[in-house]
């Protein structure tokens, strides 16, 4: 018996890698290469070495890349719905602020990563001809839940006289989404934060009109 054995005791099986924890590693592997790069442009391969694991293992977790990239879209989904919450529904303070919030928080976010990593569903909304009909039906619902939780907060605001009662809160948290997908994309083209200024400004603008 090696020196090895003896330390791990005789007859004593090698611990197997926690399955939620193999999972959880290809889930952030993905996300991170996701948020940077495009969903063609990602290959398996480079999964597996940013997570440390094997194509077998990852088979054995996802049917297919694309049952993969549904289980990024679902993950990033919770992270950022999350992170929505927190903003929109703090009843410290007014509803407008929230909103402004939510955009500097993630302005810092993007800032933190040198404007290279942007929205896995912006990211992924612009590669149609490579996403199946499941994954386009589960970014549309993605986005109507963020658009469902800026209405909310908007329809506060305007109930608290913030905006004005001929403002309609959904119409204006879809022109919101779509606005500042368009933003993030920009500001992370150019590496810099002035799209998302540019379009705050421009759409707080229009709710004070």
């Amino acid at each position: 018996m090696s020196e090895t054995e003896a330390k791990r005791g005789r007859g004593r099986p090698r611990k197997a890698p926690d399955d939620q924890l193999v999972r959880k590693a290809l889930i952030r592997a993905g996300l991170a290469s996701l948020t940077e790069r495009g969903f063609s442009d990602v290959s398996v391969d480079e999964i597996l070495s940013a997570s440390g694991t094997t194509k077998g293992t990852f088979y054995h977790h996802f049917k297919s890349k694309a049952d993969y990239a549904q289980a990024l879209i679902e993950a990033y989904d919770t992270y950022f719905a999350g992170k929505l919450d927190r903003w929109l529904t703090d009843a410290n303070l007014p509803p407008i602020e929230r909103l402004k919030g939510f955009i500097a928080d993630a302005e810092q976010g993007m800032a933190k990563f040198s404007f290279r990593r942007g929205c896995l569903v912006g990211n992924l909304g612009q590669e149609m001809a490579a996403l199946t009909p499941e994954m386009c039906d589960q970014l549309i619902a993605v986005l109507k839940g963020w658009q469902a939780r800026t209405a909310a907060c908007l329809a506060l605001a305007r109930s608290e006289g913030q905006i004005s009662d001929d403002k309609d809160p959904e119409a204006l948290a879809e022109f919101f989404w779509i606005g500042w997908e368009g933003a993030v994309l920009r500001a992370k083209l150019e590496r810099r934060p002035d799209p998302l200024h540019r379009f705050a400004e421009g759409f707080f603008s229009l709710i004070n009109a």
